[in-house]
């Protein structure tokens, strides 16, 4: 399991704009459905999301919970920024998970899709998330099962193997899909007082116009970027990218399954009253 390094976190630049135009439809959408499905059986009355990002998930909970108060916070001010133009019904602010600025006990439920992977000491979000719930709240979230169970993952990585053979970026593995043992999600949970918790292991379609949409989206749209810029030309490891992935998934409109766990944790028992 990959240490998560400062610049795994950075969104940049126009990379908001490329992760919403070619991520967000075919990788992000459809877990984000599945969260706000299981956010509107809780009922919750103030929701906070974190690391919002491009307000994928964030629009899916103003549509299941009509009557509820969404505030999305991400690390990173031009997520926010973009985020808050997509998804305007929510209240935006630029916030550290493992600083939260928030009271204690003020809201009911605490969902993110796919950014726990990201925080640098998981125990310490998991314990800012325990501060800001009321009593009988939920944290809702997401993480990606190993690399292998992604298809679009599985064939970007073949695709940056071939791009740079002699040193492989390792973003994808060691940040995205670096958090998958269930051991080590319940340890971290337990130390951030959050060790009353299931987790569903969930599989659903990604669909995308192309391959290379979805290799556009992952070499400009996040840190993976970064990675590849410091080894050569981007456009050129991004053709190379593209062409792995369009060999591996086919031509035109492709649909790969892709799981994730979907977490659902409360304080322990012996932290309430």
């Amino acid at each position: 399991m990959g240490m998560t390094r400062e610049q795994d976190r950075l969104w940049v630049g126009s990379m908001p704009e490329a992760y919403d135009r070619w991520l967000a439809p075919s990788v992000f959408r459809p877990f984000a459905h599945e969260l706000a499905r299981r956010a509107a059986r809780l009922a919750p009355r103030k929701v906070l999301e974190l690391a919002a990002g491009t307000g994928v998930l964030t629009t899916e909970l103003l549509a299941a919970l009509p009557a509820a108060d969404v505030t999305a916070t991400d690390l990173n001010t031009a997520m926010v920024e973009f985020g808050s133009r997509q998804a305007p019904g929510a209240e935006w602010r630029q916030a550290d998970a493992l600083d939260l600025p928030f009271g204690d006990g003020e809201f009911d439920l605490v969902a993110c899709e796919f950014g726990v992977m990201f925080f640098p000491d998981k125990p310490a979000a998991f314990a800012q998330v325990r501060r800001v719930l009321a009593p009988g709240g939920t944290l809702l979230f997401t993480s990606w099962r190993d690399v292998g169970m992604h298809g679009f993952a599985a064939a970007l990585v073949a695709g940056i193997e071939r791009a740079y053979p002699e040193d492989p970026p390792t973003f994808m593995v060691t940040v995205p899909h670096g958090y998958f043992d269930l051991d080590q999600v319940a340890a971290d949970l337990a130390a951030g007082g959050m060790g009353d918790f299931s987790a569903d292991a969930v599989t659903l379609d990604g669909d995308a116009a192309s391959a290379a949409d979805v290799a556009a989206g992952f070499c400009a749209g996040t840190p993976l970027r970064m990675e590849m810029a410091a080894r050569g030309d981007l456009a050129e490891g991004t053709q190379v990218v593209a062409e792995e992935m369009t060999a591996r998934l086919g031509d035109g409109p492709v649909t790969a399954p892709m799981t994730a766990y979907v977490v659902e944790a409360r304080p322990s028992p012996q932290l309430l009253g």
